[in-house]
């Protein structure tokens, strides 16, 4: 029988559950010491341990170490389904890239309702940073019509690239870059857009 838990374990225990609810994994120790502005690291190791010995949680010493609880495993399983991770796409210039499957991703269907229509790409390339997409992000792409100032996936005259999408005065769609090192994208024959940037995640 698990043993009662004080009143801040309580709390933080109720935190972590709420966070693996929404996110679909467990908090590092770094959200648990802001959340709760404890000081030091060592703090919040020593109630994961409180919480760990009265049988409240397993952990591993992985950064998301806390194993998932009942109530994060029960959304997951109704609510989270794999989209695939179709290799990487270039936020620099446009260039060939081969479209393969190098892993799946989970995401939460109550929060996208078309989540059957969707796949994710890592970024490749600096010339989306002033959007706040970086090297290495991976962004989740929906099959949809895009609209003016839209992030999409696009297909420029045969080349895959990752910019915003703009028309000009009249009416012409081109790409632009989120970084001034990169000049504008107009296409010479053809411009496809193969989905809108919906979510993006990254990995510290």
């Amino acid at each position: 029988m698990k043993e009662i838990l004080t009143e801040r374990q309580q709390s933080i225990y109720d935190f972590i559950e709420t966070y693996q609810v929404e996110h679909g994994y467990s908090p590092k120790i770094k959200d648990i010491q802001e959340a709760f502005g404890i000081k030091s690291v060592n703090g919040v190791i020593k109630h994961l341990r409180a919480l760990e010995k009265k049988e409240w949680i397993e952990r591993d010493n992985t950064p998301r170490g806390i194993q998932l609880l009942g109530r994060a495993l029960e959304k997951l399983h109704s609510s989270m389904v794999s989209i695939p991770i179709f290799g990487t796409i270039p936020a620099g210039n446009a260039q060939s890239i081969e479209e393969h499957v190098e892993g799946h991703h989970m995401i939460d269907q109550q929060v996208f309702a078309h989540a059957n229509n969707m796949y994710a790409l890592r970024v490749q390339g600096e010339s989306m940073i002033d959007a706040g997409i970086y090297e290495g992000d991976l962004v989740m792409v929906e099959r949809k019509e895009p609209r003016v100032g839209d992030i999409v996936v696009a297909l420029l005259d045969g080349d895959n690239t990752l910019k915003r999408f703009q028309k000009d005065s009249n009416g012409n769609a081109y790409l632009k870059a989120e970084n001034a090192a990169y000049p504008e994208m107009h296409p010479l024959h053809d411009l496809e857009i193969q989905g809108v940037i919906v979510q993006l995640t990254r990995q510290y």
